[in-house]
């Protein structure tokens, strides 16, 4: 994809999925505006991966998608806007909810206006499978309903349906994009595949995990990154829920296996009642019907589950988490 000249906005972009897309934006000729969220030392997060010559060319703001004045000020003269900015972890929604209403709802709400202000191109709005909830059927098409099984999934389908709204009531160019499960380099060890992966490659005798049983469909990060450009890139998307994926589902269980195999380890596993959620709120089955996207901008999945996870495992011999694997962290 060329996105040359095109002058470009990622909200998010000191996270995991936002550092990639910002990088592969860069690389396609973009002139990008990175939003990294403001912190006391200026630290840049993900970014901080990405070459000295890549990241030269970006120009990175510090700030809060809370803030409608700076969201406004950014927005002015982009032709896409990459909404990625948001409160991401499940368990924490149970705790602080209303902080997840505040950056989820609130600071899309912020994206959308100052978009429409300043008559934006394309605005992307980041949403999540976690809005379908447990799966009715699958694969799992956006036509399938939405369930605000947790806190965090009820404030991104008030943020999709607000992006809805926009579409509908003043005809902004907004496409609500709904990545599966997304994992690769740079993930928080806060998410599953991490977690495996930091807990097999540490010293201790045994992996501390959740519920083995939920199956997922996991996406590889540049996979993510490209189907965001490819939506960004053609008109048709416009006002449309489109979900991308692998169609391919595996349970957490299945995924442990992979990544001991990858390491040639064998460590047993321990359920830690801690790390399930609650029994109401478990999102069981998610796997991705992606025929719209195929349909409306030809996307496939390229990289494998076993590729990425090969990928993730040597990135994190080298990059050791921050956070001690063995102790849960919200």
């Amino acid at each position: 994809m060329n996105y040359t000249g095109k002058k470009v906005l990622v909200t998010g972009a000191g996270g995991f999925i936002g550092s990639h897309l910002t990088e592969e934006l860069v690389k396609a000729g973009a002139d990008v505006t990175a939003l990294v969220h403001y912190n006391s030392n200026s630290h840049i997060s993900n970014l901080r991966f990405l070459e000295k010559d890549l990241l030269n060319s970006i120009r990175i703001v510090f700030g809060d998608i809370q803030d409608g004045f700076l969201m406004n000020q950014l927005s002015e003269g982009k032709d896409i806007v990459f909404h990625l900015a948001a409160l991401i972890g499940i368990p924490y929604s149970y705790v602080a909810p209303s902080a997840y209403v505040s950056a989820n709802i609130t600071g899309t709400l912020n994206m959308l206006e100052a978009a429409r202000t300043h008559r934006v191109g394309k605005l992307l709005v980041t949403s999540t499978s976690e809005t379908y909830g447990t799966a009715l059927y699958t694969p799992i098409d956006e036509k399938h309903p939405m369930q605000g099984q947790s806190p965090y999934s009820a404030t991104k389908i008030g943020a999709d349906k607000i992006a809805e709204s926009y579409f509908l009531s003043f005809g902004l160019p907004v496409c609500i994009f709904r990545p599966f499960n997304t994992f690769g380099p740079r993930q928080s060890t806060r998410a599953v595949i991490p977690t495996i992966i930091s807990q097999v490659l540490s010293d201790s005798p045994e992996i501390r995990l959740g519920s083995l049983d939920p199956v997922r469909d996991m996406l590889y990060v540049k996979d993510t990154a490209r189907g965001f450009m490819m939506a960004a890139s053609v008109d048709n998307t416009s006002g449309e829920v489109v979900s991308v994926g692998t169609g391919r589902g595996v349970t957490i269980g299945e995924i442990v296996e992979m990544v001991q195999k990858i390491c040639g380890t064998s460590k047993p596993v321990i359920e830690e009642n801690q790390r399930i959620r609650p029994e109401k709120s478990e999102v069981m089955k998610l796997i991705c019907d992606y025929s719209k996207a195929q349909s409306l901008f030809a996307w496939e999945p390229q990289i494998s589950l076993e590729q990425g996870l090969s990928n993730a495992v040597e990135f994190m011999r080298v990059n050791k988490p921050e956070i001690d694997p063995s102790v849960y962290a919200l």
